[in-house]
């Protein structure tokens, strides 16, 4: 599985968009996330499937990002990260 390259990435824009507006992330590189000085989130594409690596804890977890369902629960996640939840 890649990194997600500037064509899917370019899919991703809207996903995108709405991390770019989450307190607490800055996005170092397109669709890399950092939360502090750390790594925090980033994409992978494999075919017509999209992944997010997210740091929730010491590593990575690899969790669906292709559908909408599957941002929306992604987004959840990142927002009770973020809360320290």
């Amino acid at each position: 599985m890649k990194h997600a390259g500037s064509a899917a990435l370019d899919r991703l824009e809207p996903l995108l968009r709405v991390l770019r507006g989450k307190t607490g992330l800055k996005e170092k590189s397109r669709g890399a996330f950092y939360r502090g000085s750390r790594a925090f989130l980033h994409f992978h594409e494999h075919g017509e499937l999209f992944f997010a690596d997210v740091r929730f804890k010491d590593d990575f977890e690899r969790l669906p990002a292709t559908t909408k369902t599957e941002r929306s629960a992604l987004i959840k996640k990142i927002d009770a990260a973020l809360r320290g939840s």
